[in-house]
């Protein structure tokens, strides 16, 4: 197995600094994004683009709208962070036309879940650690602890606290840095140039509203493609609402004999993913999966000391 690659960081946010939303996949509705910003805005001085609001069927406003909306956050030097306010679909229509970037232009925080996988995996591939944290939609949501992690992984040199799974699939402990995300767009990035470096990492996935035969469909596809002979573990978030009515099988079954078959140590029911308390982790940095004792260690901070 090659050795795994080693991405940069960013500078920590401070409080006080200017720090982007942006839209780049669903249409955001401005009553579900107002508690975040208010919430954010006691933080940081929030930056929106006029059209933020704006719908073109399922998206967010047109490509060109959502990409130029990016790539201007993305390269703006006064900008310190970009929150991404949804998910639902899009970024995968934008991550072929994203502006390279440059080192003084990319160290700085990129935040969201979902859909925004797209996003990350492409960051990640310019060498880059980006942040599996709540979109705002759902950080409007969110307890004061979930809220106050994503801060702390934003702010802090410092490793976050471990996370605890709920099940061992399969045993063992393994390192390395913590790549992945919601696995249906992941799927969708196999055979593309936008799939995120692998080698060596410890996997993340995590899904919503996938039936049992869909997850396996998904995972299926994941080892054909041979990503389990490049991974050394894997991590599972939630999986919410995936169970098929009047069957005697669950999703949790299903992911089980799977992550068997894989014999990579496996835990699956960390915190991470579609619920409200969703705990957001950096990826892109050294973690330590211990499966038999159902723990997620972070080896190093998210951002730059």
């Amino acid at each position: 197995m090659p050795p795994a690659p080693i991405f940069r960081k960013p500078n920590p946010l401070r409080r006080g600094d200017p720090v982007a939303v942006v839209a780049p996949a669903g249409p955001v509705e401005r009553q579900a994004l107002e508690p975040a910003l208010a919430a954010l805005g006691e933080r940081y001085a929030i930056r929106l683009d006029p059209h933020l609001f704006d719908r073109h069927r399922y998206l967010a406003g047109s490509d060109a709208r959502r990409l130029n909306e990016l790539n201007v956050a993305l390269s703006d030097p006064d900008i310190k962070a970009v929150f991404c306010a949804r998910g639902g679909y899009g970024s995968m229509r934008l991550v072929s036309r994203l502006a390279p970037l440059n080192a003084g232009s990319a160290l700085k925080p990129v935040v969201g879940i979902s859909d925004i996988t797209a996003i990350h995996a492409w960051l990640l591939l310019q060498g880059l650690v980006t942040f599996h944290g709540s979109v705002l939609t759902q950080f409007g949501r969110a307890p004061e602890d979930a809220r106050q992690r994503m801060i702390d992984l934003l702010e802090s040199t410092e490793p976050l606290k471990p996370l605890e799974g709920l099940s061992t699939y399969v045993g063992g402990t393994v390192e390395g840095p913590l790549i992945g995300g919601n696995m249906a767009v992941l799927t969708r990035l196999l055979g593309t140039p936008f799939f995120p470096p692998l080698d060596g990492a410890i996997l993340l996935l995590e899904d919503i509203a996938e039936r049992p035969y869909m997850l396996d469909r998904m995972w299926t596809h994941l080892d054909l493609a041979g990503v389990f002979r490049r991974v050394k573990g894997i991590a599972l978030g939630t999986f919410i609402n995936c169970e098929d009515k009047d069957v005697k099988y669950s999703s949790d079954e299903v992911l089980r004999d799977l992550a068997v078959e894989t014999g990579l140590p496996c835990v699956s029911g960390f915190p991470i993913g579609h619920l409200d308390t969703n705990a957001s982790v950096p990826l892109g940095t050294r973690v330590r999966l211990s499966a038999d004792t159902q723990r997620l260690e972070f080896l190093e901070g998210a951002t730059r000391a």
